[in-house]
């Protein structure tokens, strides 16, 4: 089931030549369950490192990451990536070369009984209308069936939240423009709360029911959103 995503002043920073070195400041937004949100804002500005830490890879130096009454992170909790029921979907795709699209989809799933498995599966081919593609491998697939196979990989566990990392870049216009009406209705029919982050603000607008605007580090609006 999702779940609604709160940051509560986050602070993000590694450890550099110069000592720490901040990357994101005082960041704060609240984005409800069923609901996709976007970061916005050009290469640098600190959206994907958000994307991390929600995701688990990056620490939390202040503030705190809830996702539904699950505290995430803090400076003192810091709960491990596959714990989180979080999903991502990143811009290669990822998809196993030597697995057909079916096997890619089940590939999280292995710990459910066959009969299970294969009926989420199923499930899921049908949401992203590629019924009929189970047996087919990747290099058989045009771009915008392997993203939508990676997009079905991803919600076959049931995440709780789904993340996703400039999922249209290595598209053209065309079939980036429409990529993102299908992802977003496939979103929404499964009621899934989603997170994306993107430097295009055209596809944000068409994909996203919030968009948070970063600049250096910080968030400067996050529009039906509540941001400080």
């Amino acid at each position: 089931m999702s779940a609604t995503l709160q940051l509560d002043g986050v602070r993000l920073a590694y450890d550099g030549a110069r000592g720490l070195h901040t990357v994101v400041e005082g960041f704060s937004l609240a984005l409800d369950a069923g609901r996709i949100g976007c970061l916005l804002g050009p290469s640098g500005c600190g959206k994907t490192t958000v994307l991390r830490a929600i995701a688990g890879f990056e620490p939390v130096r202040a503030g705190q990451i809830l996702l539904g009454d699950k505290l995430l992170s803090s400076p003192t909790t810091h709960l491990p990536p596959e714990q989180r029921r979080v999903g991502m979907m990143f811009q290669e795709y990822a998809l196993f070369p030597h697995l057909t699209a079916a096997q890619n989809v089940g590939f999280g799933l292995r710990r459910l009984a066959r009969a299970e498995r294969d009926a989420r599966v199923a499930a899921m081919l049908a949401l992203v209308g590629l019924a009929e593609a189970g047996e087919r491998y990747p290099h058989e697939l045009s771009g915008g069936q392997q993203q939508r196979i990676a997009l079905a990989r991803a919600l076959a566990p049931a995440p709780a939240l789904l993340l996703l990392d400039e999922p249209f870049s290595n598209l053209d216009a065309s079939t980036r423009e429409r990529l993102t009406a299908e992802v977003r209705e496939i979103l929404k029919t499964a009621g899934q709360t989603a997170m994306l982050v993107t430097h295009n603000e055209a596809e944000a607008q068409a994909m996203a029911d919030h968009v948070g605007v970063m600049h250096n580090g910080r968030l400067t609006r996050w529009t039906g959103g509540t941001a400080e």
